[in-house]
């Protein structure tokens, strides 16, 4: 099968997106999210606006207090890291062609 450039190319999501989406679902505040898995409710704010990624070790957080599975969680990061890295590569390239 073909990968298709296109789906290559999408934006990448961080994991934190989706996260927000199931608490606002949950009608859940971060800061409850915080303190349900005993984490400093910043951490919940930099995961979710993308600026630090989800560990194993908060993905079973999130398991224990949502009930989505864990490994769905690292999956999603997973995902979102390798689509930023490709995204970069390909700009990198871009740019080493343009002579820029």
């Amino acid at each position: 099968m073909a990968i298709n450039r296109t789906q290559i190319a999408e934006l990448p999501i961080p994991p934190g997106e989706l996260l927000a989406e199931e608490l606002e679902a949950r009608a859940m505040t971060q800061k409850a999210l915080a303190e349900a898995m005993g984490r400093p409710a910043k951490v919940i704010n930099e995961i979710i606006s993308g600026k630090k990624a989800i560990t194993a070790e908060t993905a079973l957080q999130l398991e224990r207090v949502l009930g989505t599975d864990a490994t769905t969680w690292v999956r999603l990061e997973a995902d979102y890291q390798l689509r930023k890295a490709r995204r970069a590569a390909e700009e990198r390239e871009r740019a080493a062609a343009t002579g820029a």
